[in-house]
């Protein structure tokens, strides 16, 4: 469902808070027990715990998040990719930071459903009958649910979507009940709205500064309130905000107000099931699982779409995409989701708590949350804002999360590094992806139209030479319509030449805006040369075999071209000529003296290629009506050959 950006309505507001708060919402099952753990219970640690946390919802989910990232809407789209392409032309380095945010997300969609689920279901643990169930056995249930949530990944969300809102709203109203329940446990927890008391645990509290690593596991999910700009609109996330602070702050003080009951000890049970009345915790843990899974659904399906985003922007290999229902952004791409549930089952089987968990959880969401500091800045500079608050903003949140990142370092041997891993490994695939396609346009050679359209017009018309199909349809990377890639005319009129009555050449330009669909024809020689641009945004999917019989049928409706085929035995009964595509597949010439890096770029990328989504099938063209012609790639050809002629001696 897509609400528009700027009007506020119950319905979005409910929709809001079922897709965008899953990861934030969820954080009070986990937080605390990361701040205590293993700790002796005091006022300075639970006082200056909270005050971190109210002050870290204000400072990085509230103002940067609510308040100013959502400023920048790219056509009622948000997230780092629409970030991206807002700044892209201003700055070609733009795309470094919106690699490494975009993996880090994507990261994130690997560690939050484990660390969620696990949580929830662990609340086991703290019901007396179930008291004695084991780990293993909580994995085994876990690794079920995971199982069941991405199977049905397959068949859409469209359904399912419906509940996300009504559950999640009730997991809030619980958030808010417990903690009421409790503050009054004691009342001196309402100190922690003083930021003297998250201050004096940085500074004064033995090894104070790392809490913060835990600390910043209240605002993970953060991201997600700029991503989902265009599902649930800017007024209803900024309004449904309102109400999910209030639930998660609430929250929190109530299990602070618990904690301080127990000065003095050290707490093993998790605060967030403690604070539940014992009949009512096996119905906590039901609810709570809920939305957990509606926090991995979300971040799953936001995964997928910031993948279709990459591939468009030629940051990630082609995958195949399939579209489980009719509703407008509602897709599913099957690699994708056989990678985030390897992964999430191996994080499950590697730590199997989720204490142990936590360790690996929010390292690279922090980097991420650099990433978005560091292009929102330059998109305000790019957009005039005054220098002056540009660095403001750049002084205040560089030193919030370089801050909270040396904490986080702090979890690198205990965990850290297998979300570092993660992370490290998608930012290669889309550097290698990005990096071996410039090094591929050093060899590109565009040529003249103009001088080959006489050699092409004799050859559409000499009888002797057998026709190759009635339109021929090329796909063109050439910007500018009076050019055209030398080894199209080299396929055309040299490999083999081939001749057709029309010659079509298709070039489709990926465009900032979001959603842009539209078409230009241009005929170079009316019936004979005709040129097609596709000007799609990067979240419209390239489906030219669609694309293109719907130009064809409009140019036929205005008597712009004649698609009949022209055997005489065949036009006089006005039998529609066939259409063939012409793909061109590269491989890596072994004629190329390519310096050691770039070797290596060039084997990995044509290694991706292999196992990804073939040219034709990516660009959604009918396999019965396309050619693939293989040609060499030789980026760096080799200039010195040592070789000696030998004489014959007489």
């Amino acid at each position: 469902m897509r609400i528009p950006t700027n009007k506020v309505t119950l319905a979005g507001i409910i929709v809001a808070i079922g897709i965008i708060y899953g990861d934030i919402g969820t954080s009070p099952l986990y937080v605390f027990q990361a701040i205590v753990k293993g700790k002796e219970i005091s006022d300075v640690l639970i006082l200056g715990g909270l005050s971190c946390i109210i002050w870290t919802l204000t400072l990085q989910t509230t103002i940067k998040y609510v308040i100013l990232t959502l400023r920048a809407d790219n056509k009622g789209e948000g997230g780092m990719f629409s970030l991206f392409a807002l700044v892209r032309r201003h700055g070609k380095w733009a795309v470094i930071p919106a690699m490494i945010g975009g993996a880090a997300v994507l990261s994130e969609g690997i560690i939050t459903p484990p660390i969620s689920v696990t949580s929830a279901i662990e609340g086991l643990k703290q019901i007396e009958i179930f008291s004695s169930i084991t780990t293993w056995t909580i994995v085994i249930i876990v690794l079920v649910i995971l199982f069941i949530l991405f199977f049905m990944q397959q068949f859409g969300t469209a359904s399912l979507g419906k509940f996300f809102g009504p559950v999640m709203v009730i997991w809030f109203l619980m958030l808010s009940v417990l903690g009421i329940t409790h503050i009054l446990d004691d009342v001196n927890v309402l100190k922690a709205f003083n930021p003297y008391y998250g201050f004096n645990l940085l500074t004064k509290y033995p090894q104070g500064f790392w809490i913060l690593g835990a600390v910043f596991l209240c605002t993970t999910g953060a991201e997600a309130l700029y991503s989902d700009l265009g599902h649930a609109g800017r007024g209803n996330i900024r309004m449904s905000w309102i109400f999910v602070k209030i639930s998660l702050i609430l929250n929190y003080l109530g299990q602070g107000a618990w904690l301080l009951n127990h000065e003095g000890t050290i707490v093993t049970a998790n605060p967030f099931y403690a604070i539940m009345p014992d009949g009512f915790r096996l119905i906590g843990i039901i609810i709570a699982t809920a939305a957990t899974i509606v926090a991995s659904q979300a971040l799953i399906s936001g995964s997928f779409t910031l993948i279709s985003e990459a591939m468009r922007m030629n940051l990630w290999s082609k995958f195949r995409i399939n579209y489980p229902s009719e509703e407008k952004g509602q897709l599913f791409i099957p690699a994708v989701n056989m990678l985030l549930f390897i992964g999430c089952c191996g994080v499950v089987l590697y730590f199997q708590e989720s204490k142990n968990m936590e360790a690996a959880y929010g390292l690279t969401i922090n980097l991420g949350m650099l990433m978005n500091t560091t292009l929102f800045s330059f998109y305000l500079f790019t957009n005039r804002v005054s220098r002056h608050w540009v660095l403001v903003y750049l002084l205040v949140y560089l030193s919030v999360e370089l801050s909270f990142l040396v904490a986080n370092l702090d979890k690198f041997p205990h965990g850290g590094y297998v979300s570092f891993i993660i992370g490290g490994v998608l930012f290669t695939i889309m550097f290698v992806w990005h990096r071996a396609r410039k090094i591929k346009n050093r060899y590109v050679e565009f040529v003249r139209l103009e001088h080959y359209i006489p050699k092409i017009q004799e050859l559409s018309n000499d009888k002797s030479v057998p026709k190759y199909a009635t339109h021929l349809v090329y796909l063109t990377s050439a910007n500018n319509p009076k050019e055209i890639e030398h080894k199209i005319i080299y396929s055309i009129l040299n490999k083999k030449p081939k001749r057709a009555d029309i010659y079509w050449l298709v070039h489709v330009d990926t465009l900032d805006d979001p959603y842009t669909s539209e078409y230009q024809v241009e005929h170079i020689i009316p019936n004979d040369i005709i040129r097609v641009d596709f000007r799609l945004g990067f979240k419209v999917q390239p489906r030219i075999n669609l694309m293109f019989r719907k130009v064809v049928e409009d140019l036929v409706a205005n008597k712009e071209v004649n698609i009949y085929s022209r055997y005489e035995s065949l036009e006089k009964h006005n039998t529609v000529g066939d259409f063939q595509f012409i793909v061109m597949e590269k491989y890596l010439s072994q004629d190329n003296d390519l310096p050691f890096w770039e070797r290596v770029v060039m084997k990995f990328y044509f290694w991706l290629k292999e196992i990804s989504l073939s040219e034709e099938k990516g660009f959604g063209l009918d396999q019965s009506n396309v050619t693939v012609e293989k040609f060499p790639l030789i980026v760096a050809p080799v200039t010195i050959i040592k070789l000696k002629r030998i004489m014959d001696e007489e």
